[in-house]
C-alpha cells in the first residue's frame, strides 16, 4: 500500500504532458486538473466505504479502547521517528524517543498505554519525507494519490523508505497485515471526524484548502516549527537608503532673504502613510521592523 505512493505519483508525472499547456494559480500544483480529479474520486471513497467505517467504529469502540489504539501505532512508528532523528542529527531528541519506546513497550504494555508522556518523554514526529527536506531536497510537485490523499514527490519517497524498517510491514500474514493496515487507517479517520464539521462549515473549495494547509504543515515540520520567513515585493519598499548624500543647496548670495530655515519645516515631495497603527501613536509608539506602506503622490 506505502509503494502506491511511489509509483503512482510517479505515473501520474507520466500522463501530465496534458496538462502542461496550461497555467496553474499555485506553482507547486502543476497537475491540479488532473489532482482535482483523482481528489473528487478519493471523496467519493471516503463518503461511501471510510466514513461509514470509521463512525461505526466510534460506535462500537469505547472511548478508551480508542485511546489505546491510538498509542499503540504511535508507539510503533516512534520506531520510524528515532531512525530520522539519527539521521538529521537531532541526537537529543533520538535519545528522548528511544527511551520513549523502551518505557511505551515495556511498562505501557507494548505501548497500549503512554506512561512516556507522564515522565517527561514528549512526542516527537519525524519522517524520511521531513529528513530529505532537512537534507536539502525540495518538495516536488503536489501529487493527490489515488486512496492516499494529499503528498508531494518527496514525501511519496519518504513513505517508500520509512515503510522498511516499520513493524507492520513486516507481518508475514499478508492477511494480518492488511487488516492492522486497516485497522490504523480508520482509527486515523476516526479522529479526524469532528475535524471535517468544521472544516465542511468554514471553506469554500476544500481542495485548494487542504493541498494549501498540507504543503504549510510539511514546511513547518521540515524546520520544526520556524520556517524561514517569506519575503514579499512590497516589503522592498522598508529598505530605504540613508546613505545618500543630501541635496546640494545653492550658495547663498548677498542679495538673499534671510535664512528661516531653522523655523520652516520643509516637507519631502513625498510622504508614507502607515497603516500599522493611529497617526496620534505614531508619535509615541515605536514603529515596527516591517510595515507595508502606499506611496501618496503630490498632486
Amino acid at each position: 500500500m506505502i509503494i502506491a505512493r511511489l509509483f503512482l505519483p510517479l505515473s501520474l508525472l507520466a500522463l501530465s504532458g496534458c496538462a502542461s499547456t496550461q497555467s496553474y494559480h499555485n506553482p507547486q500544483d502543476p497537475l491540479e486538473p488532473l489532482n482535482r480529479g483523482i481528489y473528487q474520486f478519493n471523496e467519493v471513497v471516503d463518503k461511501a466505504v471510510v466514513t461509514p467505517a470509521a463512525k461505526g467504529y466510534n460506535a462500537i469502540m469505547p472511548t478508551a479502547g480508542r485511546v489505546m489504539v491510538h498509542n499503540f501505532f504511535s508507539n510503533l512508528d516512534d520506531v520510524i521517528v528515532t531512525l530520522n532523528e539519527l539521521l538529521q542529527f537531532k541526537l537529543v531528541s533520538a535519545f528522548s524517543d528511544s527511551g520513549r519506546l523502551l518505557i511505551n513497550s515495556t511498562v505501557g504494555v507494548f505501548g497500549l498505554v503512554d506512561v512516556a508522556t507522564t515522565v517527561g518523554y514528549p512526542k516527537h514526529r519525524e519522517d524520511f519525507g521531513q529528513t530529505l527536506g532537512v537534507w536539502g531536497v525540495e518538495n516536488g510537485p503536489y501529487l493527490v494519490v489515488p486512496f492516499l490523499g494529499p503528498s508531494t514527490l518527496r514525501d511519496s519517497i519518504g513513505d517508500l523508505v520509512d515503510s522498511k524498517p516499520s513493524r507492520i510491514s513486516r507481518i508475514s500474514h499478508m492477511r494480518t497485515r492488511n487488516q492492522v493496515y486497516a485497522l490504523k487507517a480508520v482509527n486515523r479517520r476516526s479522529e479526524l471526524l469532528t475535524q471535517e464539521k468544521v472544516l465542511d462549515q468554514a471553506v469554500l473549495d476544500r481542495y485548494s484548502f487542504i493541498r494549501d494547509a498540507y504543503l504549510l504543515r510539511r514546511q513547518s515540520m521540515v524546520y520544526d516549527g520556524n520556517p524561514p520567513r517569506i519575503k514579499y515585493d512590497d516589503e522592498d519598499y522598508d529598505e530605504e537608503d540613508d546613505s545618500s548624500p543630501p541635496a546640494s543647496t545653492p550658495a547663498p548670495d548677498s542679495k538673499a532673504a534671510p535664512d528661516h530655515s531653522s523655523s520652516i519645516d520643509t516637507a519631502p515631495a513625498v510622504q508614507p502613510v502607515l497603516f500599522t497603527q493611529p497617526a496620534a501613536a505614531a508619535a509615541t509608539e515605536p514603529q515596527p521592523s516591517a510595515v507595508h506602506r502606499i506611496w501618496l503622490a503630490p498632486n
